[in-house]
């Protein structure tokens, strides 16, 4: 009998439970959810083997959900359920990675054939993925940054000690806990990612532990990553309640369900993922001893400054990986564009690389991304308060970036005086006739607001 997990979603009651009773009677697990909220707990509470989605939801459309999750969780199968006139929405969710389609109302020779189809399908391609996953998320760059880090991992992976990786936001922490994974010896077995900030003290333990309640079983990810690895993302957002129970299982390597006595064994490697320095971040001192058996093995992953020379590389890379999975316009780098992204500070690191590539192409135009379109975009990018070094100063030489850095000053503080220039001169302890000079110099319209 299979004991494949199906999780179906729809706002109809009738709906959802008919179609829990029909492939629950074929040996599937069945789960259910009202709407999108429900459905992404239950994703994250255990990753299913297929999804029946219902396209109109209150909360949120199934095509909205089916775009998130194949951000989140690639290769999640997905069946599409449409009613009478949402057809061609349905097709058109099959071009944005679903499975197939079933419509309404449900013929059972249909829902049970189209489920059966779909698990094959979703087997084979998470199959074909695993086989792919090393060439997929190899760190992509030359720099000696970037050949020492990857020898690294590769010294790392074999190991099944826990590992913490550390990080700016945006540096890629998760695509280094993959690749670690997809290296290591566990890399046939799961890999279950878990946002810390999603355990809260009423929902710690089921989602960790799983629960056991008049002979359901609902796995936690404990039992989830059983044999493969558990990806703790954001550390620093693990409250106090989900920490102790963490560090029980690490310490006892055991655990048991909610509602039951059975103790279970805890056979997983953990692989978590903080900023750095946040165990002294957050309001109260993070664990020492989880700390400790969280850290056994540590990668740093530098951020995009530390290895700008192969921003160029970087930027080709996700022209051609969004290209080719979002069918955008094909747009290439001019070298001056180029050359001022490697003289970018990058606050946002590679993420905010691959934002602005997207961004790019979705805009479109000439084949040729030129310099000029580069400077507008980094401007308006950088909001009016942020710090000097993330307006991209140190990237300019010092006359140019004294000029910036005085633009912005006397631009705000006149904003600050309403405009008014005698105000600004006692603001900023200029002489009126020079600061009248300064202005004009660095093209400060001053007249509207003039005494």
């Amino acid at each position: 009998m299979s004991t494949a997990r199906i999780l179906v979603v729809d706002d109809e009651s009738d709906i959802r439970e008919l179609v829990r009773e029909i492939l629950s009677e074929e040996g599937y697990a069945v789960e259910v959810a009202a709407d999108g909220a429900e459905a992404r707990a239950a994703c994250l509470r255990q990753a299913p083997d297929l999804v029946l989605l219902d396209i109109w939801m209150p909360d949120t459309d199934g095509i909205s959900l089916l775009r998130e999750w194949q951000q989140s969780q690639a290769g999640l199968p997905v069946v599409m359920m449409s009613g009478h006139g949402t057809v061609e929405t349905a097709v058109e969710a099959t071009r944005l990675g679903a499975l197939d389609y079933i419509e309404k109302p449900l013929s059972l020779a249909k829902l049970l054939r189209t489920v059966q189809r779909a698990l094959e399908d979703g087997q084979r391609v998470r199959k074909a993925s695993r086989t792919l996953v090393p060439p997929l998320i190899a760190p992509v760059g030359r720099s000696r940054v970037m050949r020492e880090l990857r020898d690294q991992v590769r010294q790392l992976a074999p190991h099944d000690a826990h590992l913490l990786i550390l990080g700016e936001a945006g540096t890629g922490r998760e695509a280094f806990a993959r690749y670690v994974h997809s290296l290591g010896p566990r890399a046939d077995k799961a890999f279950i990612p878990l946002i810390a900030g999603a355990l809260t003290d009423a929902n710690a333990a089921a989602m960790l532990y799983g629960s056991e309640s008049a002979g359901v079983v609902r796995p936690g990810l404990l039992e989830e990553a059983a044999g493969g690895v558990l990806f703790v993302n954001e550390l620093q957002d693990l409250d106090p309640l989900a920490q102790r129970l963490l560090l029980a299982a690490l310490e006892s390597g055991a655990f048991q369900r909610q509602g039951s006595a059975t103790s279970l064994r805890f056979d997983a490697r953990v692989i978590a993922s903080a900023k750095p320095g946040f165990e002294r971040l957050g309001p109260e001192p993070f664990r020492v001893d989880l700390l400790s058996q969280l850290s056994v093995l540590t990668l740093r992953i530098p951020p995009l400054r530390e290895y700008a020379e192969d921003v160029p590389e970087l930027l080709r890379y996700y022209v051609d990986r969004l290209v080719d999975s979002e069918r955008l316009q094909f747009r290439r780098f001019s070298v001056p564009a180029q050359n001022r992204l490697r003289n970018y500070p990058w606050p946002g690191n590679v993420r905010e690389l691959k934002n602005l590539v997207q961004r790019m192409l979705i805009i479109g135009g000439t084949e040729d991304i030129r310099l000029e379109e580069i400077e507008r975009e980094l401007s308006s990018a950088a909001p009016v308060d942020e710090p000097l070094v993330k307006q991209d100063l140190l990237a300019l030489p010092l006359r140019e970036a004294r000029e910036h850095f005085e633009r912005a000053y006397l631009t705000q503080q006149l904003q600050l005086c309403n405009g008014k220039v005698g105000q600004l001169a006692k603001r900023v302890g200029m002489e009126r006739t020079h600061l009248y000079r300064k202005l004009r110099a660095l093209g400060v319209d001053f007249r509207q607001g003039e005494e």
